[in-house]
């Protein structure tokens, strides 16, 4: 079956950075598109960005372009998500999510704390 796992977060001082990473399992990864989302306390889950199989193309959302960077292994079967210029807006629970949207499989996340 399909499994995502995400490596532990952590706490990051203002402006630090943590790096996230995702293994998988249980379908053909170098085939499937895959995300990052991510929910804060009492907020929605929110798409925060995506790349494509072949990592050809990537995006983001608004609130973390240019400080976080998604990239992935296809041999590894993993994904990452480098996060850099860490805010206290960037505090949630992240996710690994297959495929382009919030909807896709995901796997139980993990705790991302920016300090103030």
């Amino acid at each position: 079956q399909v499994q995502l796992v995400e490596s532990r977060g952590g706490l990051a001082q203002p402006g630090g950075s943590l790096r996230l990473s995702c293994a998988a399992s249980g379908f053909t990864f170098s085939r499937s598109a895959m995300s990052w989302a991510r929910q804060a306390p009492g907020k929605r889950l929110e798409w925060v960005s995506g790349i494509y199989s072949d990592s050809s193309d990537t995006d983001y959302a608004d609130s973390v372009k240019g400080r976080f960077t998604i990239s992935r292994d296809n041999a590894k079967n993993t994904l990452y998500l480098q996060m850099d210029s860490l805010e206290p807006v960037d505090t949630a629970l992240y996710y690994c999510v297959q495929g382009w949207s919030v909807t896709g499989f995901r796997g139980q996340g993990t705790q991302v704390t920016g300090a103030s």
